[in-house]
């Protein structure tokens, strides 16, 4: 009898065991990648990650992409969701602040304050499509604050999303870009770069929300933002909430 009891509640557990489909942002899909596999773990169940630009993703779940959580790169399409009916009330949550960075592949060539945008003899600029990607839009208001759009706006290169963006300076298709941080130190730092200051553009306030109700759906938030979890997205480069933890360059 308690062998049957045993046998019992492990085939329960393993029917139990669900998989979680997370549509993410492309700048966190990495770190994403870091976080999953200890949910994995201890949770029994699997992460399907799919990433993306947030615009795309948005777009996708309009049309009925069965997501159970997005990761998006701003708070608005989150808002917007869950004022649409398209998610579940009450469980946006911000989980990261993304940083912005002016990344080149060639070791001296960005200097501590950005002056090669204004000086600098380059052909190509890539930047994420501003339509799309939330980290698109952050460039496009730092070259209109630093007095540089106008000038720049034919030697702009657009990615899709910012991992394309950052593949274009990383092929050498474009000599500077304005990246993500976070991909700068998954980078190693290799090359030069300058963090641009945040008073340059709005605040890249990172939000998830759940789409389909379910306890693995809950389960992922829940240890995404518990602060073991929090502390990883910390050092990958981002901002994170309940901290007055800075990202440092």
């Amino acid at each position: 009898m308690l062998l049957t009891l045993f046998f019992l509640s492990c085939g329960s557990g393993h029917l139990q065991a669900a998989e979680v489909l997370v549509a993410v942002a492309s700048n966190f899909t990495r770190t994403l990648e870091k976080i999953a596999p200890e949910f994995e773990r201890t949770s029994g169940h699997s992460v399907i990650i799919v990433s993306g630009a947030t615009g795309r993703h948005y777009a996708q779940i309009v049309n009925g992409a069965p997501y159970d959580v997005f990761l998006a790169a701003d708070a608005e399409v989150t808002a917007r969701l869950e004022e649409e009916g398209r998610a579940v009330p009450g469980t946006r949550a911000v989980y990261a602040t993304g940083r912005l960075s002016l990344w080149s592949r060639t070791p001296g060539y960005v200097d501590a304050q950005g002056a090669v945008l204004a000086d600098g003899e380059f052909r190509r600029l890539s930047i994420a499509n501003p339509r799309l990607a939330p980290y698109g839009a952050a460039a496009v208001e730092v070259l209109t604050a630093l007095g540089q759009y106008e000038r720049l706006s034919e030697r702009l290169v657009q990615g899709e999303n910012i991992a394309q963006t950052y593949q274009f300076v990383d092929s050498g298709n474009a000599e500077l870009g304005l990246v993500a941080y976070s991909q700068v130190l998954e980078s190693g730092a290799a090359g030069s770069y300058w963090l641009i200051p945040e008073d340059l553009h709005a605040p890249l306030t990172q939000e998830l929300i759940v789409l389909k109700d379910s306890a693995p759906a809950r389960e992922f938030v829940a240890f995404l933002l518990q602060p073991s979890t929090l502390a990883l997205i910390g050092a990958s480069g981002y901002g994170v909430p309940h901290t007055a933890a800075a990202v440092k360059p």
